[in-house]
């Protein structure tokens, strides 16, 4: 999923640099102003993508939460006896 996430930030990112260069901007600005669109087209244009990473994410992240949870409660019990 991130992967593909990665991939259309390029993807945006290049032609909004294209885009800029057909433009006749060179240099710095042409880096720099190809970056900001890209971030705010990227914000807008894959907020679903980035919704699912991060609920993806979270779930991975409650599982091994869960699984120390259990693994400290069974030494406690180990303990315990």
């Amino acid at each position: 999923m991130m992967l593909r996430y990665t991939v259309w930030r390029l993807l945006i990112f290049i032609v909004a640099l294209l885009v800029l260069f057909a433009l006749q901007l060179r240099g710095w600005p042409l880096l720099l102003l190809s970056a900001v669109i890209s971030l705010v087209v990227s914000f807008f244009l894959l907020r679903g993508p980035r919704e699912q990473f991060a609920t993806q994410l979270q779930r991975k992240v409650s599982e091994r939460q869960a699984r120390a949870e259990a693994y400290r409660r069974a030494e406690d019990d180990d303990t315990e006896d």
